[in-house]
């Protein structure tokens, strides 16, 4: 009876052995013809990297790197994760990091030890934009602050941030000691602005500054200008021989500029740093005159526009520039046909402070068209404006194609000019 009763044991325990092989067999198969499917399929192989002494190869493209990891309760996609082109980069980076990419901050501090560097750790911002207290006349600090940026860009996996400073020529440099010596005025010719332009870039980009808030090609009076010397000429002719050496030797040589203040501060009554502004010609005034060198600067190439604070008989002196629709898309992209990014002027200017609290010009901004939106400070107004940039976003008050359609002209700038890629 016990002889009898283990043969089915015996019997049940060499199927359940073969049961197992079985398995283990067709598993191995599968993996054989996965991984010859993946050596002899359509897809390409990963690009050879050249050989780095004292570490591994690494395979990771910089996009990937700057894009978050997926969460786990999200099943794996089938295809590659790494975005193939700043449009995939764009569509997605979460909503957070979209919004802090339309923002360029001023900030306090002259070396490393500047709050700013916290911030670029916790918000993707789209740059810093330098001004006269950040420099004290010392290069290599200045060369470690452009420097520093973009290590914190690669620590974080963030998109690298324009670094960006005022140098509309001598006094009214950001960056004092540094070209542009000469204030536009003062400038014998366009082949001497050109010149002034070379040194400016090649100095600039020496010590890691990317891109400059200028040139100014605003037409001046002849009895003069609310901006002074930072107007060239009072002849639409001759400021567009200006803005066309200007443009084109800063994108030859590699470094940003947006050509300021659309469409044209010239003839303001006063400057919009001081205080509300208004310009008086017409809109057929302004095709003229004030118009036509940022037409000579948009067929140059200039990547690009930053947008006026004044007020402007085309919208009844209502709304500045800026914040208006009319001017800063209809005008600038539909009639002008301007592809490239635009800027606000300081929102912190008191030409939008007196009408408006800075976190509402932002949103309103935004929403007229502006795809960067620029504040010296403080951080306070700097952080309600991120907020309520956010917020509208989230409430759809802004439109998620206006905030896409600026961020990938932000971006499209930044892979244009070298930051990214």
């Amino acid at each position: 009876m016990a002889a009898n009763g283990t043969v089915p044991a015996v019997h049940g325990r060499r199927r359940l052995s073969i049961l197992v092989l079985a398995v283990v067999a067709l598993a191995a198969a599968t993996a054989g013809v996965v991984v010859g499917a993946n050596q002899n399929g359509d897809e390409e192989e990963p690009e050879r990297l050249p050989e780095r002494t004292g570490r591994p190869l690494e395979r990771v493209s910089f996009l990937a790197k700057i894009v978050p990891a997926r969460e786990e309760r999200e099943p794996a996609p089938r295809g590659p994760v790494v975005p193939r082109s700043v449009a995939d980069l764009a569509r997605r980076l979460p909503l957070e990091r979209k919004v802090a990419q339309l923002f360029l901050f001023g900030f306090g501090g002259t070396d490393l030890n500047a709050e700013i560097f916290r911030r670029l750790r916790r918000l993707d911002l789209g740059g810093i934009v330098l001004a006269e207290p950040n420099y004290l006349g010392d290069p290599s600090l200045l060369g470690q602050i452009g420097g520093e940026a973009r290590v914190i860009a690669d620590q974080e996996r963030h998109v690298p941030p324009w670094v960006l400073a005022v140098q509309d020529g001598a006094e009214f440099n950001s960056l004092q000691g540094l070209p542009p010596a000469t204030a536009p005025a003062d400038l014998p010719s366009a082949e001497a602005a050109a010149a002034e332009a070379t040194e400016t870039a090649q100095t600039l980009r020496g010590l890691n500054v990317t891109g400059v808030l200028g040139p100014v090609v605003d037409v001046g009076f002849e009895s003069g200008s609310a901006l002074g010397a930072r107007i060239y000429s009072d002849s639409p002719d001759e400021v567009s021989g200006y803005a066309d050496a200007v443009v084109r030797t800063y994108r030859q040589d590699r470094l940003f500029g947006a050509v300021k203040h659309f469409p044209g501060l010239g003839t303001a009554d006063q400057s919009t740093e001081f205080g509300p502004a208004s310009v008086g010609l017409e809109i057929d005034q302004l095709r003229e005159r004030d118009l036509r060198p940022f037409e000579t600067a948009i067929d140059a190439g200039v990547p690009g526009v930053m947008l006026s604070h004044a007020l402007y008989p085309i919208n009844d002196f209502t709304r500045p520039a800026s914040l208006t629709r009319s001017i800063a898309t209809d005008l600038l992209r539909g009639e002008l046909g301007f592809q490239g990014v635009t800027l606000t002027d300081d929102l912190a200017d008191p030409a939008i402070t007196t009408l408006y609290s800075v976190p509402d010009a932002a949103v309103r901004a935004l929403r007229a068209g502006a795809d960067l939106l620029f504040i010296s400070g403080p951080p306070g107004d700097q952080q309600a404006a991120y907020a309520a940039v956010l917020r509208a976003a989230r409430r759809g008050q802004i439109p998620r194609r206006r905030l896409d359609e600026a961020l990938l002209r932000a971006l499209e700038a930044k892979e244009d000019y070298g930051l990214i890629g």
